[in-house]
């Protein structure tokens, strides 16, 4: 289920000028673009401030996995979640949506948060020969080789992983940040709220 965020704290001002409108709903268009704007750079900025590094395992992980090539950027590995962020507008409102149908990971790299992991049984293929002896890479004779589905002289063996927990540092993309109960507007966006507010309330005498 997708949650549903609303700053309390820097859209004041915005909200004060936006109700002196007649017809704001060309602002709330102009105010999702400019989320959607916000929202981009954050990404290009890798946070702003800055977001908390990857992890260095993180790192090697995302390397094996592309065969050594990879930007190696925050929440960008594969730019699923960059991909999803869209901006919506109505009447009398605006919005800045992640995630899509993976809302609970768009949101935990938002606001953070731990992962608890339930135990469960794992199983590992490895490679060998006709006599049914391991094969050893060939760089390193102490490592095995893993074995494909399509391998059919394998060794196979079951074990048991426990229960762990993962933590997620929050890493605010969109232009906001805080928890989802007490959120507060990124400055930048601030800044261009009242300014396209002030804008539209001008515009009648310009």
């Amino acid at each position: 289920m997708a949650t549903t965020i609303t700053p309390k704290v820097g859209a004041d001002k915005f909200r004060q000028l936006a109700a002196n409108l007649e017809k704001p709903a060309s602002l709330f268009i102009e105010v999702a673009g400019m989320l959607e704007s916000e929202t981009e750079e954050n990404f290009a900025s890798q946070g702003r401030p800055d977001w908390i590094p990857l992890a260095d395992s993180t790192k090697r992980s995302r390397l094996k996995r592309n065969n050594g090539s990879s930007l190696l950027q925050i929440l960008q590995d594969r730019g699923i979640l960059g991909a999803s962020v869209a901006g919506d507008s109505g009447d009398d409102w605006a919005m800045i949506s992640a995630g899509g149908a993976a809302s609970d990971y768009a949101l935990i790299q938002q606001v953070g948060g731990t992962i608890e992991r339930a135990p469960y049984s794992t199983k590992t293929r490895l490679r060998t020969d006709a006599k049914g002896n391991l094969l050893r890479q060939p760089k390193d004779k102490r490592l095995a080789v893993f074995a494909s589905d399509s391998h059919k002289r394998v060794r196979e063996s079951w074990s048991e992983v426990g229960p762990y927990s993962v933590d997620i540092p929050a890493r605010p993309y969109l232009p906001f940040y805080g928890s989802v109960e007490d959120a507060t507007l990124q400055p930048q966006a601030e800044v261009k709220l009242i300014a396209i507010a002030i804008r539209f309330l001008e515009a009648p005498f310009a």
